[in-house]
């Protein structure tokens, strides 16, 4: 972990490569979520990280695309190791189960606007919201 924060301009920190192995099999993770997984917040002496900092260093993740944060509509800020790879998410509307989806197209920005106003899109993010397999069969056995 270590060597990729260097490579992307940042200094390997305690924190930093927490938050990173925190997220690691555990994609759409919370703020919560992370601090749940003990990674040190509100610990005081090495190591320890207050929620600002918390906070602080998924921004810094985030800037130097180490991470990538989604924020779909009634739901709290997730974060994810999966980037720069054009995917996209299907969003159970019962459950709030998350589940990647790969691009169909294959290269950004997947989807083309009518009109681009003036600008040089580079990306789209494609949120699809239903029922999960598991929430359709509850719905239909009541």
């Amino acid at each position: 972990m270590g060597d990729l924060l260097k490579s992307r301009g940042l200094r390997s920190t305690a924190q930093r490569r927490a938050i990173l192995t925190a997220l690691l099999g555990h994609p759409h993770s919370t703020a919560s979520d992370l601090v749940e997984r003990r990674i040190g917040v509100g610990k005081s002496g090495p190591g320890g990280l207050s929620n600002q900092g918390l906070y602080n260093v998924l921004e810094d993740l985030t800037n130097a695309q180490l991470i990538r944060c989604i924020e779909p509509a009634g739901s709290p800020t997730l974060y994810e190791l999966r980037v720069g790879d054009n995917h996209h998410h299907l969003v159970c509307r019962n459950c709030g189960l998350i589940e990647d989806v790969d691009c169909t197209v294959g290269v950004a920005p997947c989807m083309d606007p009518v009109e681009s106003k003036g600008f040089a899109i580079d990306e789209a993010e494609i949120i699809w919201w239903g029922l999960c397999a598991q929430c359709q069969e509850a719905v239909a056995g009541s």
